[in-house]
């Protein structure tokens, strides 16, 4: 899947190791690289929500239309796809098969 960022900030972030570890600590940071991978090497968003770590899924309320995937609890990957417009189904949800580009967003605790 072809992966863009909000921000050139937070494209640096993720594409800089020692940034990212400095930001978020070892273990995020690490979680962070792997979840970037599985989304990369994946064709499209339907395929990410077989990896049972990632936990992928579309987010509700005042986050409609953005997914997230785990890091470590509370934290989250959060992107949204990166299409215009967005692939639909007829009953108007977001047709994961037909996401073949997202966007990251950033790494945020939704539950706050």
């Amino acid at each position: 899947m072809d992966i863009l960022f909000k921000s050139k900030k937070l494209e640096k972030e993720c594409n800089n190791s020692s940034l990212l570890r400095r930001n978020h600590g070892q273990r995020r940071s690490d979680l962070i690289k792997l979840r970037l991978t599985q989304l990369r090497v994946a064709i499209n968003l339907a395929q990410i929500g077989h990896i049972p770590p990632a936990r992928c899924h579309e987010l509700m309320n005042n986050r409609k239309g953005q997914f997230s995937v785990d890091l470590d609890h509370p934290y989250r990957l959060l992107f949204v796809p990166a299409h215009d417009p967005v692939p639909r189904k007829d009953d108007g949800g977001i047709d994961r098969e037909k996401v073949t580009a997202i966007e990251i967003i950033g790494v945020v605790d939704t539950h706050e």
